[in-house]
């Protein structure tokens, strides 16, 4: 797709998302129009590396790292009726905070990258949109099990490859939200296409307006 074409889709993209988040922010009295409500816990992450290296510093390299873990749904609606769930991850690295967000998902190389309402968040969650790096366009997967969740990567339609496991501890009472910002805070060798960034721009901004607060977060 031609660079102007791509641009033009993301903006047009950006103003629907945003459009949406300034709709939900005047139906609802909470502070975040998206996830208004979310548990926070405490994590490890447990990477042991590829054993066929993928290109990618993050997922290659084997570590060990705290997390914190926000389990939320997008809309808010009541726990008998399904919702968008989400997965935040804040992980606390050698490189310094990188952030995660995963949303409930297909599996499969078309749905990956498809918005699916669940009643449980223990089904598939993705990051829905690819990260850019030296082995070409991959998506980041979460699935869930008894203590947390596997996580897995994938080039953009081509099948699942493991990479870590996300233990999920004891909850944390902290006395401000968490924000987390996938777009300034990456793992190393994961980047944001220009076209993914302007997605999510507006609808940024329309949340932060809302909260009256500057930056970049959800």
């Amino acid at each position: 797709m031609p660079s102007s074409l791509t641009a033009a889709v993301a903006e047009a993209g950006g103003r629907a998302l945003a459009a949406a988040t300034a709709g939900l922010s005047h139906v609802r009295a909470a502070a975040k129009p998206l996830h208004p409500e979310g548990q926070l816990y405490a994590g490890r992450l447990l990477r042991p590396g590829q054993a066929t290296p993928s290109g990618v510093t993050w997922l290659d390299e084997p570590a060990e790292d705290d997390v914190v873990v926000r389990v939320s749904r997008a809309i808010g609606l009541p726990d008998a009726l399904p919702d968008f769930h989400g997965l935040a991850l804040r992980i606390k690295g050698q490189w310094g905070d990188a952030d995660l967000l995963f949303a409930s998902t297909g599996w499969d190389p078309v749905t990956r990258h498809v918005l699916v309402p669940r009643w449980s968040p223990a089904r598939p969650l993705t990051t829905l949109l690819p990260y850019r790096t030296d082995a070409g366009p991959v998506v980041l997967g979460a699935r869930g099990t008894d203590d947390g969740y596997d996580l897995s990567w994938a080039p953009v339609g081509k099948a699942w490859r493991p990479f870590g496991r996300l233990v999920v501890g004891e909850p944390l009472e902290v006395p401000a939200a968490v924000s987390f910002d996938p777009v300034v805070n990456r793992p190393p060798g994961l980047e944001q296409y220009g076209w993914v960034e302007r997605l999510r721009e507006r609808s940024y901004a329309t949340a932060r307006t809302h909260r009256g607060e500057p930056g970049d977060t959800v």
